[in-house]
């Protein structure tokens, strides 16, 4: 992989910048086993107020924090209700039956957005030879649909159903400030009658590694044992603490910049022959696009081993599928030249 290549696989691949770097080497650190860094507990608290949570508990990544509130909410043998592109069923590597004994139940749904009919609907019978459903979980926004968002309505109407039902409703939201922003709302307003939420600073945030469980306080104190039961007790942690701080203080106003980036560079796809693209769901930082079968015969594998030839780097959703997202380490001109390279490697194609 050429260094000068434009990432656009992730918005994971950012790195930290100057203001971040001075921050983790002047971290005041101390055991956070013990509950002794102050860095972590002042993210912590930031964290969990920037949600609208009582507490926060700061983990290494978003698919642990994702797997400790469904090991605690859930029981095993039970039922999770969630998108059938989520990822945690996607992308999690099985971690709800390996960790807690729980089962998926994924429903198939337009632009990744459960329907809360659909969800009523799924709610297991309560009778003997059936498995009950414990949770329900939403991704807002919907990585694998392509960056689509839950808007308060609907949340609004799937926590109804839970509260209906007597189950908790866990919040996958890893890009929950990409959500905010395309809806022109705030973050507290999207995560508010949740009964948790994990959010990324490794993503759109820009921070090197972590990511935040939120939720009621007593929630908290238990999810600190399983993360520890998880491996993932830190020690010094500052160090990381103190950058996931910088990207929850500046990182939001970066953003517009990422969906205006996103934007742009849909418009151009969906105007490429071979490429098909509903702008409809181009709601934040990410890019989804199927290929036509005259453009590589229709493999992402043939069309993404050639563009990163060209000295683009994009990831593969399926066998016909693309993704490309955009952060903040790449500019309006790269984004331009991603475009430019896409161009030429159709022409060439065809």
């Amino acid at each position: 992989m050429s260094t000068a290549a434009i990432d656009l696989r992730s918005d994971t691949v950012t790195r930290p910048d100057d203001e971040m770097r001075r921050a983790m080497a002047e971290a005041e650190v101390g055991d956070d086993v013990y509950g002794e860094d102050p860095t972590v507990r002042r993210l912590e608290e930031e964290a969990a107020a920037a949600a609208g949570m009582e507490a926060a508990l700061f983990v290494p990544s978003g698919t642990m924090g994702n797997q400790i509130a469904l090991h605690l909410h859930g029981r095993p043998g039970g039922e999770v209700i969630c998108e059938a592109l989520c990822h945690v069923v996607k992308h999690e590597i099985g971690a709800m039956a390996a960790l807690s004994g729980l089962l998926p139940l994924p429903l198939s749904s337009p632009w990744g957005l459960l329907d809360p009919a659909a969800v009523e609907a799924a709610i297991a019978p309560d009778v003997s030879y059936h498995s009950r459903t414990v949770l329900i979980e939403v991704e807002n926004s919907h990585n694998m649909a392509g960056g689509t968002v839950y808007d308060r309505p609907r949340l609004e109407a799937i926590l109804a159903v839970g509260r209906r039902h007597g189950l908790p409703v866990h919040l996958d939201g890893a890009r929950i400030f990409n959500a905010a922003l395309a809806l022109g709302t705030t973050v507290p307003a999207l995560t508010a009658g949740f009964d948790s939420v994990m959010y990324c600073l490794s993503k759109g945030l820009g921070a090197p590694v972590g990511s935040l469980l939120c939720g009621r306080r007593d929630f908290v104190t238990e999810a600190r044992r399983v993360r520890k039961m998880l491996g993932g007790g830190m020690r010094q942690a500052g160090v990381l603490a103190a950058a996931g701080l910088v990207a929850l203080r500046k990182g939001p106003a970066r953003l517009p910049a990422d969906h205006e980036n996103a934007g742009r560079l849909a418009r151009a796809l969906a105007e490429i022959p071979g490429i098909e693209l509903d702008l409809a769901t181009v709601r934040t930082n990410i890019v989804i696009f199927r290929l036509g079968p005259e453009l590589c015969a229709g493999s992402s594998a043939t069309f993404l081993a050639r563009l990163e030839e060209a000295g683009v780097l994009g990831g593969p959703v399926s066998h016909d599928q693309v993704r490309l997202v955009t952060h903040r380490d790449v500019e309006r001109a790269q984004i331009d030249q991603a475009i430019e390279k896409i161009q030429g490697l159709v022409r060439v194609a065809a």
